[in-house]
């Protein structure tokens, strides 16, 4: 399972309080109209599909990324969704269905951090814990997609004779949907070494991009990977305008409402406890306000979070070239936003686009 070209989506927020990271708020802004419209203005401007995010007190993801399917011929969803929220057998059936039903369209993003697991009666104990429960949850998703009959017995899952209907159908370069995966910490880098096929990176700067790639090869090296290579791929806001300093004008606006209202609506990954990804972001703003050529870093510093807290700045053509620096690392798989989301798919749809792909 590997793709030698670049692959490029886009970022569907899935809230259900509106005006997610400065985007416009509209009491319909999480109807299944208004989703559809940002589904299908993908498909008419180059995207290939959407992440979708997922946690609980957010609509339901995999029911967000059915309705999209439906309603659409080439959207790919990018769904989030969580171990412990869901049991492998009945996750790797429902993927499955969808996979059919979609024409092959399915992706799935595995999510390991902090959650109200309390709130759908999910327990784990310690960072070992749940990432050992998130290394079986992949091991056994994948068996159930590739075999049949399957036993497995495992410290956390356990099936017997387990054979999952509809069978996926392998398709060109995709055996099965990708299982992209996140996670900074040395226990998640082990998972996605031997079990993810694309390892998500935050937008952090070109060097040390390049040092967790050399790690996680090396990894899947001594941990005698058994699938084909862990491909790489980059989640980051582009605030892509005509000019460079009206980008630079633009963000820096933004940056002063976000002080203003103390990042409200700009962070869905939760300050109580900082995953070793984010925390990697935020110490970014003791390098500088600005690193590598267009590397933003105050974003964090006034309420940012995840990919909302580092942004490539610039002219749609110093946006690419930043992008392609990334790429000549290894970066195969991107997935940009910026707001109002709407608008920016267009935007960078009709500007950028077009200069990573030719």
């Amino acid at each position: 399972m590997s793709s030698t070209n670049p692959e490029f989506l886009w970022y569907i927020p899935n809230q259900v309080q509106a005006g997610h990271r400065g985007d416009a708020a509209g009491a319909d802004h999480n109807s299944l109209d208004t989703l559809t419209s940002h589904a299908k203005a993908l498909e008419e401007h180059g995207w290939q599909g959407a992440l979708i995010g997922t946690g609980w007190g957010r609509p339901d993801t995999f029911t967000v990324g059915a309705a999209l399917a439906a309603r659409t011929s080439r959207f790919e969803p990018l769904v989030a969704i969580r171990p412990g929220y869901w049991q492998p057998a009945q996750f790797a059936s429902a993927a499955a269905t969808l996979d059919h039903l979609s024409d092959g369209r399915l992706r799935i993003n595995i999510v390991s951090g902090q959650d109200k697991l309390a709130a759908y009666g999910d327990s784990e104990g310690d960072q070992a814990h749940r990432y050992a429960r998130t290394r079986e949850f992949m091991q056994l998703v994948r068996k159930l997609w590739t075999e049949e009959n399957v036993t497995y017995r495992g410290e956390h899952f356990q099936v017997t004779d387990s054979t999952v209907a509809p069978r996926i159908q392998a398709r060109p370069g995709r055996r099965h949907p990708r299982l992209y995966f996140g996670g900074a910490s040395a226990a998640a880098e082990r998972v996605a070494a031997a079990e993810a096929d694309v390892q998500l990176f935050w937008g952090e700067p070109l060097a040390d991009v390049q040092a967790r790639i050399e790690r996680l090869k090396t990894l899947s090296r001594e941990l005698g990977r058994e699938h084909a290579p862990l491909e790489f791929g980059l989640r980051i806001t582009t605030l892509v305008r005509e000019t460079s300093a009206q980008a630079w004008a633009d963000a820096e606006a933004k940056v002063a409402r976000m002080a203003a209202t103390q990042g409200a609506g700009w962070n869905d990954h939760g300050r109580a406890f900082v995953a070793v990804g984010q925390q990697r972001l935020l110490d970014l703003q003791a390098r500088g306000d600005v690193l590598d050529d267009n590397l933003y870093t105050a974003p964090g510093r006034f309420g940012g979070g995840g990919a909302g807290t580092t942004w490539l700045v610039g002219s749609a053509r110093e946006v690419a070239s930043s992008l392609r620096k990334y790429q000549a690392l290894g970066i195969r798989h991107f997935i940009l936003s910026d707001t109002p989301y709407l608008q920016e798919i267009k935007r960078q749809g009709e500007t950028l686009l077009p200069l990573l792909r030719g």
